[in-house]
């Protein structure tokens, strides 16, 4: 009716405007202004909708709002995390009695995903049982790499820097996809991610591999083809950390880190990979704790600042997602505003709509009561809540009813077809393939004549296991993933002692203290061994071993990129990556 009402109108004012534009135009304009406000919109005319009535998005989207309370529109915008294995009677009672609009599934939750899908089929069932019916957004971070919250079987993938490696969009995509079609059987339906910060501090282990390099439009390329993925598997993608942590080395949970860069650098470096996604109308946006002093000299982190959330990524960059924040129990947010309280009434007026704490608050602390005090007293800041709790029902109505989303109540009895994802076994180990990266290569390939003796040294077990089925009679030297002070001493010590009677040791660098360890080896390179590195976390670890016949970046500890460094180094590929961050 409205569309009919609609089209005879445009047909009366062009025929009218023809003869007598001045005349016959008010007239209509009246009319139609006058019915609009006669007429109520049908899902306001419904005393019983809910979500799942039959109504526009848009439209359901404002009826929704305008039944609920102060209380209910403040719960529609907050995440809550919580210790342990399965949902605590807390957080039970957020989302049953007071409406909590999202939960987060931190790593603490994760090892067993059977419990996993129960518990948010769970929480699902409570948020169904209220009066409207809406659904919970169920999140967490599974951006590939180290970075992996959800535990169990889940995939352990190359990660970002080896897509960076790679180059290609078409491993970013299924990276998103595969990584994704994991946690959407559990009911996961909400990923902070793609990380696209860029690898601009070398020394930073915040970001690292995280990043997909240094390249501001390359991560925007590669972090867009991911973002698709990843709706393509049914989960929405949050890209991060609004407007860049790359370059930095410290970290927002401990205190807030300062990014000493201008306007330009700013513009043409921070901004650019998520104009990229903004462009290719990402659904969400993860504001950082992040202080930028050049720009705004008060020192306050972006996730807090109405200039950086609303004056750029909204009216500037022309963003109409969810902007969601990071963490607020971090000290990043919370040293700032004073307060957890104060931290969260900040995070609203910026411009955030979902505000995260990893843990549940209990139902009296400052954040809730007085938040709802400061509702009822002043109308902007209540129209600040109402507005984000509108953009957040409104994303859950595009979710849910326009794609094909996570099950709403995951079936725990049916999760192992689904994790590990068959075939992004097969896509993973192929893409660790693409990345792997020869920095160095003097003797390349060590076939097991050229090689001879092979002594084998790190800590994961697919490296093992792999260097034995291409060099069956090689010796090992195992140590710890992370070592402290003592071990690595005892490492750079024993290495070399044991190295004496192999022609080829082979060691897997992740950190400073194995990187030390390595660099024991250096005597026995210039006596002719051949000293193989494998970089299995950051290639900046390994920048200046010159003295070594190979180096290999790999890029991650994942078992694919493993397998992937011993075929190469055996001569089973060419190394087809190019490193992604300069010197």
């Amino acid at each position: 009716m409205k569309a009919l009402f609609q089209t005879k109108i445009a047909a009366r004012q062009k025929k009218s405007l023809t003869k007598k534009p001045a005349v016959s135009f008010a007239p209509a304009l009246v009319f139609a202004l006058a019915l609009a406000t006669l007429l109520p919109r049908a899902a306001f005319a419904q005393d019983d909708i809910n979500f799942w009535s039959d109504y526009p998005n848009e439209e359901l989207a404002d009826a929704l709002v305008s039944r609920m309370s102060d209380e209910e529109l403040y719960a529609q915008i907050l995440m809550f995390g919580w210790a342990g294995a399965e949902p605590s009677d807390l957080l039970n009672e957020w989302v049953g009695s007071r409406g909590l609009g999202s939960v987060k599934v931190f790593g603490w939750n994760t090892d067993n995903t059977r419990l996993v899908a129960r518990s948010v089929k769970s929480l699902q069932e409570k948020a169904q049982k209220r009066g409207l019916q809406i659904p919970l957004f169920v999140a967490t971070d599974q951006e590939g790499g180290w970075i992996r919250h959800v535990k169990g079987n889940t995939s352990i993938t190359p990660g970002n820097l080896a897509i960076g490696a790679s180059g290609y969009p078409y491993d970013a995509y299924y990276s998103g996809y595969y990584i994704n079609k994991e946690i959407a059987a559990l009911g996961i339906n909400m990923n902070f991610a793609p990380t696209v910060d860029l690898f601009t501090d070398k020394n930073s282990s915040i970001i690292g591999t995280r990043s997909f390099g240094e390249n501001a439009r390359y991560a925007g390329i590669l972090g867009a083809a991911w973002a698709k993925g990843c709706l393509d598997a049914g989960v929405i993608p949050t890209a991060k950390h609004f407007p860049g942590h790359g370059d930095t080395q410290n970290d927002s949970h401990i205190y807030l880190p300062s990014i000493n860069i201008d306007q330009k650098t700013f513009e043409e470096r921070e901004l650019v990979p998520f104009k990229y996604l903004i462009k290719n109308d990402v659904p969400a946006i993860m504001s950082g704790h992040l202080s930028f002093p050049q720009l705004r000299p008060n020192g306050e982190p972006a996730s807090l600042s109405e200039y950086f959330l609303t004056e750029i990524l909204r009216n500037k960059l022309g963003y109409k997602g969810l902007i969601i924040t990071d963490d607020m129990m971090m000290n990043g947010a919370t040293m700032y505003a004073g307060s957890v309280s104060r931290a969260f009434r900040m995070a609203v007026e910026a411009g955030n709509d979902i505000v995260i704490s990893s843990t549940t608050a209990q139902l009296d602390e400052p954040l809730w009561t007085g938040t709802i005090a400061l509702m009822k007293r002043d109308s902007n800041f209540r129209e600040k809540v109402k507005a984000a709790a509108r953009r957040v029902i409104l994303s859950k109505l595009k979710y849910y009813k326009n794609t094909k989303p996570a099950p709403l109540y995951p079936n725990e009895n049916t999760i192992d077809q689904f994790i590990p994802d068959k075939d992004g076994q097969k896509f993973f180990l192929d893409q660790a393939c693409r990345s792997i990266t020869a920095a160095r290569a003097k003797s390349l390939p060590f076939t097991r004549e050229r090689a001879g003796k092979v002594l084998l040294c790190g800590s994961e077990p697919q490296f093992f296991k792999a260097g034995k089925e291409r060099w069956p009679s090689s010796g090992e030297f195992r140590f710890n993933y992370s070592m402290g002070p003592n071990e690595t001493q005892w490492a750079a010590d024993n290495i070399p002692q044991t190295a004496q009677g192999y022609d080829t040791i082979i060691i897997c660098v992740a950190d400073q203290n194995s990187a030390n360890a390595a660099k024991s080896l250096k005597p026995l390179a210039a006596r002719g061994k051949k000293i193989v590195i494998f970089a299995i976390m950051s290639p900046v670890l390994v920048q200046g071993f010159d003295w070594a016949d190979t180096i290999l970046l790999g890029y991650s500890y994942s078992p694919y990129t493993l397998e992937a460094l011993v075929g190469a180094a055996a001569g089973e590929f060419d190394a087809p990556g190019v490193e992604p961050i300069g010197e």
